[in-house]
């Protein structure tokens, strides 16, 4: 598994990790994505499956890379600390490699949510501080909010279908070092569906650019997120074959034409 710094910190992360929202299945398909070197878990307070991550990574906590959020209802200060002391028993480990705000809350001033991130970076009950679903004007506001630590990353909806970050925000991420993390890159399954791909134009041509590729067109729209500089993917699966599968779309890279078909046919 290829690997990708976040933010400017330093630390590589696996640019394919796993998503565990709507989650179900279990504890094997995690861990035979730890095994593969997918070792960034992604959840969240509101997802309901920090348990089962926490369960996964029992015995291997030290080869892999946490990352939860604090639900949008919980920016206030205290509630922010008491999000956060609540996941770690969830997940049953003593620090979140990264915390990230789930989604912006205007009723709650960032000021005060970000002096609760520092102070859990400052006991060590969090590594770094992350956002989703942060707009550009939200995302600056943030960082103005900070005193002591970067934001390192934003988590945002991103695949071939979805492109709107590349307007604004996917250019201002690259530039200040920010890792954009794509969630739902696979668009709910839409780009790997075999029989959706021969009903629709632009999917054809995914098919066919896989298919060159000698990967399948699961493989081909997570290289596609891969190809933009600081991007990482979390695509999510319960059931180990397309755990191993979606693993599959890193350590290749798609050619500079094919990207640039890809991108005009989906345009």
């Amino acid at each position: 598994m290829e690997t990708r710094q976040l933010g400017a910190t330093g630390v590589k992360v696996p640019e394919i990790g796993i998503g565990v929202w709507r989650y179900s299945g279990g504890v094997e398909p995690l861990r035979r994505a730890i095994e593969l070197g997918a070792a960034l878990i992604d959840t969240a307070e509101v997802y309901g499956t920090e348990e089962v991550v926490g369960q996964a990574i029992e015995g291997v906590r030290e080869r892999v890379f946490i990352a939860t959020k604090v639900s949008g209802a919980h920016l206030r200060h205290d509630d922010v600390l008491r999000a956060a002391q609540a996941s770690l028993r969830r997940l049953q480990c003593s620090i979140i490699d990264l915390y990230q705000i789930h989604w912006p809350n205007s009723a709650v001033p960032i000021q005060e949510t970000m002096r609760a991130m520092e102070t859990l970076v400052d006991r060590r009950m969090v590594r770094y501080v992350g956002v989703s679903n942060f707009s550009l004007a939200e995302l600056r506001a943030a960082q103005a909010a900070l005193n002591n630590y970067p934001i390192v990353s934003n988590q945002v909806l991103y695949n071939l279908n979805r492109r709107e970050i590349e307007t604004g925000l996917m250019p201002y991420c690259e530039r200040n070092r920010i890792t954009i993390i794509a969630y739902t890159p696979l668009d709910d399954g839409r780009l790997a569906q075999i029989p959706r791909l021969r009903a629709n134009k632009a999917l054809r041509v995914l098919a066919r650019i896989a298919a060159e590729a000698g990967k399948t067109p699961a493989q081909a729209a997570l290289n596609w997120c891969l190809s933009r500089p600081g991007v990482i993917a979390i695509p999510k699966s319960n059931h180990v074959a397309r755990v191993e599968e979606n693993c599959a779309a890193s350590g290749w890279r798609l050619t500079p034409a094919q990207i640039e078909e890809l991108d005009a046919a989906f345009s």
